[in-house]
């Protein structure tokens, strides 16, 4: 993410961003909210058209809309931001901007702290190395690159061998390299259970030598997205390019579901989380993301998130995007590590 310019008297005004990866388009689908006011270049019908004819004249406008809607389409890289006209060449009617990498644009809103921690968030992260987690047992192979919104899969690869270091497996890491190499990336983790994970690194040394010296192998006992959240919580990430917030997130989960098992020093769903606030007992406040969106249209939650932190709280908000975010919504949304049990 890329800030261009920035006009903020407190936490009004108007940032204007260029968003680099998709990454950034996932961002700013949680930054953006219904009544912010967003400028686009953007294709438009000529007004001199002739209304009738099928094939009109279409010309490139910068336009401001008041937004109503926003939908990120991962697949089809981009970000649509849907609303009324209120500024350009036309003050009337609708439109909808669509927010492609490396295309400008410009928000004006009353910004969150949060709002605003996620964009400084996203400037620096879009800097940091990519990394592809290759999880591979016999005969069968999934990789998924490491996004800052979750892990992306990225190929499967299957194929049934007898025993052994035959042809058949040999052919099986063949192919397994070369998708790698039609993926772009600066590290690589091998992991998996039993020995394929080693042997495949062994091939991969004499196939790839440059490949392999990117590359680190890993146990973990499952393979696919079970496999990529048992790398994360084992911190191997973290390894290669420092603290990566997807592990503490699935640290978090497991002592959240430990807790609740135990029915010890957790809170989740919104009223035992409040009640927890109460007793100034929160640690760690663990928000959804989608939770957020939804709850901000009923209720001050950024004022309540800013009451745990002036109690000593630390906030996190997960993305629902992955694993940990995920679980997160299915108990309520929102949840708590607490310092000690409450009745």
């Amino acid at each position: 993410m890329q800030i261009v310019e920035e006009n903020l008297r407190g936490n009004e005004g108007e940032i204007k961003i260029i968003p680099e990866t998709l990454d950034d388009l996932w961002h700013l689908k949680y930054i953006i909210e219904k009544g912010d006011i967003v400028f686009a270049t953007t294709k438009r019908a000529s007004q001199s058209s002739d209304k009738l004819r099928s094939d009109k004249e279409m010309i490139t406008v910068r336009l401001g809309i008041e937004v109503e809607k926003v939908e990120f389409h991962k697949f089809a890289n981009r970000l649509r931001i849907s609303g009324k006209i209120v500024a350009g060449i036309e003050e009337s009617g609708y439109h909808t901007l669509n927010i492609t990498v490396n295309k400008e644009i410009s928000i004006i809103k009353n910004w969150k702290d949060e709002q605003l921690e996620r964009l400084r968030r996203a400037v620096e992260e879009s800097n940091r190395p990519e990394i592809v987690m290759l999880t591979l047992e016999e005969g069968y192979a999934v990789a998924g690159v490491l996004r800052q919104w979750g892990v992306e899969e990225v190929f499967e690869e299957r194929m049934g061998y007898g025993k052994g270091m035959g042809d058949g497996r040999g052919e099986f890491f063949g192919k397994v390299v070369s998708k790698l190499e039609n993926v772009d990336f600066r590290y690589l983790i091998i992991a998996g259970p039993g020995f394929a994970k080693n042997d495949f690194y062994e091939f991969l040394k004499s196939r790839n030598p440059e490949m392999a010296k990117k590359a680190i192998v890993v146990d973990v006992s499952s393979v696919g997205s079970r496999g990529f959240i048992e790398i994360l919580k084992r911190k191997v990430v973290d390894k290669i390019v420092g603290e990566i917030r997807l592990s503490e997130e699935a640290e978090y989960i497991d002592r959240l579901l430990e807790g609740i098992s135990r029915g010890e020093k957790v809170a989740y769903g919104l009223e035992e989380v409040k009640k927890a606030h109460n007793y100034r007992a929160i640690e760690i406040l663990l928000v959804a993301d989608e939770f957020l969106m939804i709850e901000r249209e009923k209720w001050d939650v950024d004022g309540f998130m800013r009451e745990v932190e002036e109690s000593a709280g630390k906030v996190v908000i997960m993305s629902t995007e992955f694993e940990p975010g995920k679980r997160l919504m299915s108990l309520g949304g929102i949840a708590a590590l607490l310092r000690f049990s409450i009745s």
